[in-house]
């Protein structure tokens, strides 16, 4: 019989043409190469190699040989992936949502109520993020938008609200506003964090006369907030230490679009949306 080490080993010789250099490569003997070609010879029953005076290199039908074992090869890896990634994917549960904020609730719930399963949790949209849940990939997607459609659970989640931090001085500040909108600071320059899913789109679209600092660092965004009067954006589901704020003052926004509620949805287990809305630590921010 062949195995799988004899393809490697086989694949192995024609790609580096000796088997010496192979055997290097692979990290064994030339001796165990040297019996792996023999035995492999032998198995098909046909001649792969020319042999002479301290030398072997592949014939004709030795090349078709390597070729087919490299399909073998690239067949058997995929199958082993597929069967490991599906053993896998049983004891991972896959959150997905459209902001972070959520997910810093969400997953630590999870986490409590699912001590053996694996969390996988990422940032998406909205449309993205239903599609998942329709297959099954997605066992728990955090959506802008409460699906109406049979066959899809969903729970209402938490609220989020968004807020401008701006320094005292600021023109927008001039009459001392309880609240803005976004015609209001459009056209002002803004710092601004990367990853923060739909926000991300929503301030660009509707501030498009402002230009926008973006920072993947944490550390190196608070540095900033901190050394400088960049106006910033505060939800109450992320906000800073007064340190952070360097000042500055923070004032609502008022769109409609900067206040939004997150829904949970599932097509899978109605259950599992509920261990998470059952978290007693934020019930003073879900609905």
């Amino acid at each position: 019989m062949i195995s799988f080490e004899d393809f490697e080993q086989l694949t192995a010789f024609a790609k580096h043409g000796t088997l010496a250099k192979a055997a290097n490569a692979l990290h064994i003997s030339q001796p165990t190469i040297t019996r792996t070609m023999k035995n492999i010879e032998e198995c098909f029953g046909v001649k792969l190699f020319e042999r002479g005076k301290n030398r072997i290199r592949l014939n004709g039908t030795g090349q078709i040989a390597v070729e087919q074992a490299e399909k073998v090869l690239d067949a058997t890896r995929q199958m082993m992936t597929a069967v490991r990634e599906y053993d896998k994917s049983l004891r991972t549960i896959v959150v997905e949502s459209c902001a972070p904020a959520p997910l810093w609730f969400a997953v630590p719930q999870l986490a409590k109520k699912y001590p053996a399963m694996t969390l996988s949790s990422s940032l998406a949209g909205n449309d993205e993020i239903m599609e998942h849940v329709r297959e099954g990939s997605c066992h728990v997607g955090i959506v802008l938008t409460p699906p109406a459609e049979q066959g899809i659970h969903c729970r209402p989640y938490l609220r989020e609200n968004l807020s401008i931090c701006l320094p005292p001085n600021h023109p927008a500040l001039q009459n001392a506003p309880a609240s803005l909108d976004f015609r209001d600071i459009n056209g002002f320059n803004c710092l601004l964090r990367s990853q923060l899913g739909f926000w991300d789109g929503l301030c660009r679209r509707e501030m498009p006369a402002s230009r926008f600092l973006v920072q993947e660092d944490d550390d190196e965004f608070q540095e900033l907030m901190r050394n400088s009067t960049l106006p910033v954006f505060i939800t109450n589901l992320a906000k800073y230490s007064e340190e952070d704020m360097n000042g500055r003052v923070s004032v609502p926004i008022i769109d409609a679009s900067a206040n939004v509620t997150y829904y949970l949805v599932s097509s899978k287990d109605a259950g599992i949306l509920d261990a998470i809305v059952s978290d007693k630590n934020i019930l003073a921010i879900v609905l």
